[in-house]
């Protein structure tokens, strides 16, 4: 859910990021599996890269905060699995198949394995001008939306600048709930520090997010 554990940014006492020097691609080998069996599912149509974004969002806190980054994958894709049908919960845990699967939509070959490395365009034709040009003042609205949303909850209700218009795209907050692709156009907005976090900001702080027509509204100057 978007105002879930998920939306850490702009939170206070996680501490420092900490990056791992020569950090390998993989920690282990169940993890370079889960991202293979997790890039499969969405080859063959199982679901979209939103569905997917909106299965680890409803992790519920515990696990979300416990889980390493495959291990949220791992979560998401037995819950997504077990919801869409592909197998039952009593079969993950036995480790082997009960009963029939489910059709797939369509098969998945070795040859199709680049593809599933590179992700796909979701720029989608107009069908009605960009409300906005370079250099409007915009608010972004205070939603607070129970489902998938790209707007993250620290620039909520905020002031800021578009600073660049990046086309007409797939919005995410209508497909992640199968509600069909209804494309919206996609600015940059750009936001002084102090506005999302007060005075005792650094001065020179500013912070752009990649916000969609739905999420803005105009303001005066």
């Amino acid at each position: 859910m978007t105002d879930g554990i998920h939306d850490m940014g702009g939170m206070h006492g996680f501490g420092r990021v900490e990056p791992e020097a020569d950090e390998p691609a993989f920690h282990a080998e169940w993890e370079a599996r889960c991202l293979a069996l997790n890039r499969a599912m969405g080859a063959i149509g199982a679901w979209t890269i939103d569905e997917g974004r909106a299965g680890i969002e409803m992790l519920p806190p515990g696990i979300y905060l416990g889980s390493s980054y495959y291990g949220k994958w791992a979560r998401r894709l037995e819950n997504m699995v077990v919801a869409r049908g592909f197998a039952g919960a009593d079969e993950l845990a036995a480790g082997r198949v009960a009963r029939a699967g489910k059709p797939m939509q369509r098969k998945f070959t070795v040859a199709e394995v680049p593809r599933t490395l590179t992700r796909g365009s979701f720029f989608r034709k107009a069908t009605a001008p960009a409300r906005f040009t370079v250099g409007d003042r915009v608010r972004t609205r205070n939603i607070h939306p129970t489902t998938h949303t790209r707007l993250p909850r620290y620039a909520r209700g905020h002031v800021g600048v578009i600073e660049a218009i990046r086309g007409c795209h797939v919005f995410p907050d209508s497909v992640a709930i199968g509600a069909g692709e209804n494309p919206q156009w996609l600015y940059t907005v750009l936001f002084d520090g102090r506005t999302l976090w007060g005075d005792g900001t650094d001065p020179t702080l500013k912070v752009s997010i990649e916000a969609f027509e739905p999420y803005l509204e105009p303001t005066q100057p």
